[in-house]
């Protein structure tokens, strides 16, 4: 695992907060607990109990859905009045649909899957993919606070 505000990544924004996480579901808890730590630095950012969820989400899906074993990097980048998330797999496929959902785009209770990227798009304020040179990126965007933002 690398941890550095200012690794030689190829792909990743120029952000303060980058880490490469291993593909394995140890990867998980590893990223709830950095994000947790990033935006308690960045004071007031996010909310960051919806932040861990998510970014929990979004590596357990690089974990579950892409092929190799190549690492999973974690890139948490501040935004006037917001935090963005993304996750970078080496697997160029899209993720599942992240548009809003639509009628009848509920997941069924029952099943064991399906419900993370709904999460991500209802508690995001947006929300997407992008790709890379060297596979993918999976984001989402969470407002900062009322009372963290300046003269609010």
């Amino acid at each position: 695992m690398l941890l550095d505000r200012n690794p030689v990544v190829p792909d990743l924004p120029d952000s303060p907060w980058r880490i490469s996480l291993p593909h394995s579901p140890a990867a998980v808890p590893i990223a709830r607990a950095l994000i947790r730590s990033a935006l308690a630095e960045l004071a007031g950012r996010a909310d960051s109990d919806t932040a861990e969820l998510l970014t929990a989400e979004l590596v357990a899906n690089a974990v579950e859905h892409t092929y190799g074993n190549g690492p999973i990097h974690l890139v948490v980048e501040v935004l006037a009045g917001a935090c963005q998330v993304e996750v970078h797999d080496g697997d160029p496929a899209p993720p599942g649909d992240l548009s809003r959902p639509g009628p009848g785009s509920v997941p069924d209770p029952w099943q064991e899957y399906g419900r993370g990227l709904l999460l991500i798009r209802m508690l995001s304020e947006d929300c997407g993919h992008r790709p890379t040179d060297s596979g993918k990126a999976v984001w989402f965007t969470l407002p900062a606070p009322q009372e963290a933002l300046p003269g609010v």
